[in-house]
Parts: C-alpha cells; structure tokens; sequence
C-alpha cells in the first residue's frame, strides 16, 4: 500500500463522524415505516407488480437498492489494513471470538427463547421461524462501514478499527452462508442452499469485488479525490436503505396493521444481543490487557451489525412480505439510540478500565 493509499485509509476510519442522516437514522426508519405503510394501502397495485420484477428469484428493483446500499461502504474497507492485525492480536482475537463464536449462536439462543417461547402467543405462529432467521441473519453479519462511526466517537484506534473491519470481512466472505444455513438447520429452519449462495454472492462477493476496484480507482487519483469521492457516494448508502425500507413496510403493512406490537417484541432479543456483545468484548478486552482505544471498537463492533446485508438477505431468502425481513429492519430501527448508549457506556467508565 502506498503511502497516499494509507493516509486515505487512516482518513476515513479517523475522521468519521455522524452525518445528519446517520445521527437521526431511527427516526428516518419510522418516517420510512410510516410512508411505506401508507403507500402499500394507498396504491397496492404498484407495489405488487414491483414485487413480481424477479429474474430468477431476485428482485431487480430491490438488488439495485442493495447494491447502491452495500458498495459505497465496503469502498471504504482497506483489505491492504489486513497486516495491522499482527499488531493487536488479542484485540483482533477477542473481535473474531465475539463476532464468530458468539454472537451468531447466541441471537439463535435468544431468538428460540424470546420468538418460539416466551412471546410466541403474542406473534402471528405462521411467521415464528421466519422472525427467527431475520435475527439470525442479523447477527452473523458484523459490521462493516458504522463502526467507523462508532470508533470515531470513542476515540478508538483508527488502524485497529481498519484491520478488524477487514479481517471480519474476509471471513464473512467464507463463514456467513455456513453459519447461517447451521443456525437454521438446528432451529429446524429450512433454506436451500443455492439460494443461501446466491444471496452470498450477489451481497457479499460481487459488491467485494465491484467495490475494492472502484477503491483502487479512486485512490489513483491521490487522497484529495478519495475523499471528495467518499463525502459524495457516502449518501447513496442511507438513501437506498431508506428507499428499501418504504418499499419492504409497503409490503409488511398489513400485518403490522394488525399486530403493532410485533416490532416490540422483536427489539428485545436485539437489545440484549447488543448489551451482551458489547459488554463482554469490552471485559474480555481488559481481561487480556488491551488499550482502552482498542476494548472500544472491539465492543461496538461486537455489538452492530451490517444491517444493509441482513435486510438483503432476508428478501432474498424469504420475500418482502416475510417476518424475516421485518426482523432485520427492527434491527436497523434500533441500531443508532443503542449503539450511542453503548458508546456512552464506553467512554465513561474510560477510568475503570484503566484502573491497574
């Protein structure tokens, strides 16, 4: 990597920081939520031959959206930041077990838990299984361009922020179809496989590689025009979720109709998905003698989630009208008031974790 390529690296991950759309993402979801409901009724027709744009079990509209969603922030993923993993070892170790290990199994957990039991007699049963895989989805895909935001905020390690972002990616690339199509299996969900590696391949692979050689395109221009880039592509992400949003709730707004509560109860298993991650990469970071500017990132990257795959995902694997696909935008309804406590958390207790 050339020394322009890593002063743009260091650039983006330092010099995040909330854009307006970012900062009030919760409200604009429930705006999305609000017009997307009112549409759906309004004009069912229209949604409906939107719908039935497929080629092959892919919905043109939709993956256009996702793509446009997905690309400008994996631009900002270095895979070149890959060598700094030698210097935070245990930092990057305690990312991966959290991120891997954890997280994954223990949305599955809590998902049986909270869906198939304690809530089941207040969810419509024909979505159960389908509200599950939303979680699940949600939680094996760890986060990609946010955490940069996050970091920011807590003053975290630039570098470190960059080489787990692209180690976690890496291994999204290989790891997200397996673990996913396990955790359905054993929650007696079933998904074909092909449809599970189409839906890898067209969010994960392709977007990978589209947008590292728009990266290295950019950067041929010097760090000036990378960065000018950035601050111009970085709101089509946010623009082309929300656009998603209206169109998925267009289709989800009926059942919500009837059963408002859903969404409810769908954000606990979440938000104590996010305590939890973030509270125990955060320990495990002090356990194993971590910098403070290192346990941040780690934690907060244990605890978000790539919301713009998950949603993908589960259209691509269960349709706009399925619970899947609700469950994974509760996730990114809640994403930002949490993500904020937890940084909070983080950079208050600065002096505990220090401490000896």
């Amino acid at each position: 990597m050339s020394a322009f390529q890593s002063e743009a690296t260091a650039k983006v991950a330092a010099g995040a920081s909330m854009s307006v759309f970012e900062r009030y993402l919760t409200i604009w979801v429930f705006l999305c939520i609000v017009a997307g409901i009112v549409a759906g009724q309004v004009a069912p027709g229209v949604f409906q031959a939107i719908g039935h744009m497929e080629v092959a079990q892919v919905n043109l509209p939709v993956g256009l959206l996702i793509w446009v969603m997905i690309i400008p922030m994996l631009v900002k993923v270095d895979f070149g930041a890959l060598h700094e993993v030698k210097q935070h070892v245990r930092g990057i170790g305690v990312t991966l077990f959290v991120n891997w290990l954890v997280k994954p199994f223990s949305m599955a957990f809590l998902g049986w838990l909270f869906v198939r039991n304690l809530f089941a007699p207040m969810l419509p049963a024909d979505q159960l299984d389908s509200y599950i895989a939303g979680l699940i989805l949600l939680a094996a895909a760890p986060c990609t361009a946010m955490v940069f935001v996050w970091s920011r905020l807590s003053n975290g390690d630039p570098l470190f922020t960059l080489s787990q972002v692209a180690m976690n990616d890496t291994i999204m690339v290989f790891a997200f179809a397996p673990i996913v199509a396990f955790l359905l299996g054993i929650s007696s969900i079933t998904v074909p496989w092909d449809t599970l590696l189409t839906s890898v391949v067209l969010y994960i692979v392709i977007p990978v590689i589209l947008a590292q050689v728009w990266r290295k395109a950019l950067l041929a221009r010097g760090p000036a025009a990378f960065d000018a880039a950035m601050a111009k592509i970085g709101p089509w992400s946010i623009s082309a979720l929300l656009a998603t949003l209206v169109l998925l709730f267009a289709f989800q707004g009926e059942a919500i109709i009837k059963q408002p509560l859903v969404i409810a109860l769908l954000a606990v298993p979440i938000l104590i998905q996010v305590f939890f991650n973030s509270a125990l990469a955060y320990w495990l970071n002090k356990v194993v003698g971590e910098k403070h500017n290192v346990a941040c990132p780690s934690a907060l990257i244990g605890a978000s989630n790539f919301f713009e795959l998950a949603v993908a995902a589960a259209i691509g694997l269960f349709g706009f009208e399925s619970g899947a696909a609700l469950a994974t935008v509760v996730g990114v309804l809640i994403e930002v008031p949490a993500m904020l406590l937890v940084v909070r958390i983080v950079n208050g207790t600065r002096m505990w974790y220090e401490r000896g």
